[in-house]
């Protein structure tokens, strides 16, 4: 009894610790974001048990560690679709539309993504184009470049510094991989947002 007390005390008095000594100091530590890890009843990280969770936080990859397990894993899965149709609203492997091809990949994770490329738009946090690192997301406009709101959004599988490739449910093609520098994409363009 004890122990497994002790287990579920430990986590919650390290992110207390790590919070009042002020782990996230200016320079320090890169800036981070808070998100949810989802661990089972006996304390151990999961990705897709049925245990009863609780939840623990995290903080999100950032700095110079592009390629996270994590990440790639995400991208891994994403490539097992490619070829998937387009379906305006879809989000199963059957047919997706943009957005709905990126909630269904993260939500495989058990990271929740809205299905809107508007409200995809304000996840995480904004990064750098030359920046851009798998397992990001990278916005662009609709099919008309004018209106720049949010319209089209992919999941990045460069690594920063190389021209922006990102694998995504296009109208034209399905599930795909596009490149961002030298195409119509670029003109499309918006930013790119980090939400691991």
């Amino acid at each position: 009894m004890k122990k497994n007390l002790m287990l579920i005390i430990a986590p919650v008095v390290l992110l207390l610790l790590m919070v009042s000594f002020g782990y996230n100091l200016a320079n320090e530590t890169p800036a981070v974001k808070t998100t949810i890890v989802q661990v089972n009843e006996k304390h151990e990280a999961t990705a897709k048990t049925e245990d009863k969770w609780v939840s623990m936080q995290r903080t999100t990859r950032s700095g110079g560690d592009y390629s996270t397990a994590e990440s790639q894993e995400i991208i891994d899965y994403a490539m097992t679709l490619l070829g998937s149709p387009y379906e305006f609203a879809g989000i199963t492997p059957s047919g997706f539309d943009c957005s709905g091809f990126v909630t269904h990949v993260f939500d495989n994770y058990n990271i929740a993504v809205p299905h809107s490329s508007a409200l995809q738009a304000k996840e995480g946090v904004a990064v750098a184009k030359e920046e851009a690192a798998p397992g990001d997301l990278v916005i662009f406009t609709g099919t008309n470049e004018n209106e720049r709101t949010p319209g089209h959004v992919g999941i990045v599988i460069s690594e920063p510094g190389d021209t922006i490739s990102f694998v995504h449910s296009s109208s034209n093609g399905g599930v795909k991989i596009s490149k961002v520098q030298g195409t119509r994409y670029d003109v499309r363009f918006l930013e790119v947002r980090r939400v691991l």
